[in-house]
């Protein structure tokens, strides 16, 4: 939904977005669902699913994104008006799951520093794409 937001804030015309803004957060998202795809598909794979089943269920998590961004975009003349609560809601969602979930899991076990350096490399792509792409 927070990809729709975007590109119908940059359909808009009036929102401030740019289409490049659009295009970050897109490549964010994207970067994104290829490890939610992964824990998706790698305990089906241990279980005795297939390889090739286990890989299409694990990209079909991630095919409510596309959908949900088409039908926030078509909805463009109810999202504008509500744009900036909806991408703070959306952004809020993501802080929420990285602070409620992520965060302590990697405290857990002895590999707690190479899930930090993992939280600090996501940060700095996210961070050269906002710069270089935005």
């Amino acid at each position: 939904m927070a990809v729709g937001v975007c590109f119908a804030g940059f359909l808009a015309g009036n929102s401030g977005i740019a289409l490049m803004e659009a295009i970050v957060l897109s490549i964010g998202i994207a970067i994104q669902n290829i490890p939610e795809g992964a824990i998706i598909s790698m305990p089906l794979k241990m279980e005795g699913v297939s390889k090739g089943k286990a890989f299409l269920y694990g990209v079909l998590s991630g095919i409510v994104e596309p959908i949900a961004a088409f039908m926030t975009v078509m909805l463009i003349n109810f999202v504008v008006p509500v744009l900036p609560y909806l991408l703070t809601f959306a952004a809020g969602a993501m802080i929420f799951v990285v602070i409620e979930e992520l965060v302590p899991e990697i405290h857990e076990g002895q590999k707690s520093t190479l899930g930090m350096i993992g939280v600090t490399a996501g940060f700095i792509v996210m961070m050269v794409l906002d710069v270089v792409l935005g």
